[in-house]
């Protein structure tokens, strides 16, 4: 039985639901909270996840930025050597999909040379009506950039630790693999 510690970069755009995300996975759906102050700085989760199939378990620093902090120094600080990333979008907001290629290019340029596994998190899927982002167009994007796709509700419960398990599997993946170059040297 194995427990690894990953840090998780959470990024996107203000207000497509980012904290709302992070805080009911770390309270396992108890926690929703109807009213929000847009995130100043980070806001650190953590929270451990098994890995299925395995004894193992994963506990994820969840790093919640600030949307509007794409540029400032402090997140290049803040982000320094992820292993994982959830970028979140917000399905009845166009620009958060598009501004998702600058937070993507943002995270990557953390660890140059290495590829960083992620999620790609269409959210608010309760405002179905609003919905302004196809989930096909959304989907091709992520396969596109090496990012599995999900989509969720915070708000209704719906699908929001999905992402977060994918996120351990694909960092216990990685793991294994560099187990089994170790041992191919012995």
């Amino acid at each position: 039985m194995v427990k690894l510690a990953a840090k998780c970069i959470l990024a996107g755009d203000p207000a497509v639901g980012k904290t709302a995300l992070a805080q009911i996975f770390r309270s396992d759906g108890a926690h929703f909270q109807k009213n929000y102050t847009l995130t100043t700085g980070v806001d650190l989760v953590v929270k451990t996840v098994p890995v299925s199939d395995t004894g193992d378990s994963v506990e994820l620093f969840i790093f919640d930025s600030a949307g509007k902090e794409l540029f400032s120094e402090m997140l290049d600080k803040l982000w320094e050597s992820p292993n994982v990333l959830c970028l979140v979008y917000d399905v009845t907001n166009e620009q958060s999909f598009t501004n998702c290629s600058k937070w993507l290019e943002k995270a990557r340029s953390q660890i140059p040379g290495t590829s960083l596994p992620g999620v790609l998190v269409g959210n608010k899927t309760d405002l179905a009506g609003r919905r302004a982002v196809d989930s096909a167009q959304a989907q091709a994007w992520a396969l596109g950039q090496g990012l599995e796709y999900f989509e969720t509700s915070v708000k209704e419960m719906e699908n929001y630790e999905a992402p977060f398990y994918c996120l351990a599997k694909q960092f216990h993946h990685l793991y294994r693999e560099k187990v089994e170059v170790f041992q191919a040297l012995l």
